[in-house]
């Protein structure tokens, strides 16, 4: 059985997603949107001038320890997206990982994604790549960016970071394919005013290493010397809800930290919620596994009908 506290949660963001939301000013009134977005980045940017605990040091000397390490494909299938945005999104990853690559995180220090590689603009070389935008593929200047993103979060989950500012898709956009992470184990990113910020918690200053091959991203976490801590990020909890028509998708990602091989803490760190936005057949759900909440029969009371074995 599900817990009762996870079934309330799913429900209560079920009825957030039903009722209408508040429209926007910028909606209202199309001609705001621009100055509004302008105002916002330009007092967000002020505010980082000012704040001496954001990362901003480079050095090319890199330290001795690998803490974490991660790879990405650079194209895979996402549903039926455009494989050329894929494609041109490789120049925005490489324009991105340049300036990304060598950033040195003090101890108790901030690492801030934008404010390290400023904003995506074609003046620096970006070109229009895929984004998402409210659970639909457009194309944009520094589109493709968000995989970096996804590449650094689950980078940083891994090491002595702790999460300042993080968001995922507000939708679940693409099907499972080659997945190889749990579900929301990302960030998405939008200049500047939805970043990715992870807090340095550990005594060592810590570095960044990333670059691409010709089919990967790649990173690294370094360290001067050899931390005793390791990190290990699992998921719990994970499944598919439907109520009438409508597909949801939840999980839970945790993480372990381990000393010698022994885990000292467990905690929660994540917890996603988003509305499918792709089709979800019973061959689908069959041959991945899935298991599957259905809230659109009347008889369901406090989840008694939920699938067994979840954790």
């Amino acid at each position: 059985m599900v817990d009762e506290g996870i079934l309330e949660f799913i429900k209560s963001r079920i009825d957030q997603f039903e009722t209408p939301p508040r429209v926007a000013l910028s909606s209202k009134f199309p001609l705001l949107k621009k100055p509004i977005i302008t105002t916002r980045c330009s007092i967000r940017i002020i505010k980082d001038l000012f704040d001496l605990k954001l990362a901003d040091h480079h050095s090319k000397d890199y330290f001795e320890h690998v803490v974490a390490r991660h790879q990405s494909v650079l194209v895979r299938k996402l549903g039926n997206s455009d494989v050329r945005l894929q494609l041109q999104k490789i120049t925005n990853l490489k324009l991105a990982a340049g300036e990304l690559d060598g950033v040195i995180i003090p101890a108790e220090n901030v690492f801030s994604l934008w404010h390290i590689v400023g904003r995506p603009h074609e003046k620096r070389g970006y070109v229009k790549g895929m984004l998402l935008s409210n659970g639909k593929v457009v194309e944009g200047v520094g589109g493709g960016l968000c995989q970096m993103a996804n590449l650094l979060f689950w980078l940083f989950l891994h090491g002595p970071f702790s999460i300042e500012e993080r968001y995922h898709h507000s939708r679940d956009v693409f099907p499972d394919s080659g997945r190889v992470l749990p579900f929301g184990s990302g960030a998405t990113i939008l200049y500047n005013m939805v970043d990715l910020r992870m807090k340095n918690i550990s005594n060592s200053p810590l570095q960044l290493k990333v670059w691409l091959t010709d089919t990967h991203l790649k990173g690294q976490i370094l360290s001067p010397v050899q931390l005793e801590t390791k990190y290990h990020c699992f998921e719990k909890n994970h499944m598919f809800v439907k109520k009438n028509d409508q597909y949801y998708r939840y999980n839970e990602i945790w993480r372990e930290e381990l000393v010698e091989g022994k885990v000292i803490k467990t905690e929660k760190v994540i917890t996603n919620f988003a509305p499918v936005m792709y089709e979800i057949t019973d061959e689908y759900i069959e041959e991945h596994d899935f298991e599957v909440l259905d809230l659109s029969k009347e008889n369901v009371e406090k989840g008694q009908n939920l699938i067994e074995n979840l954790a």
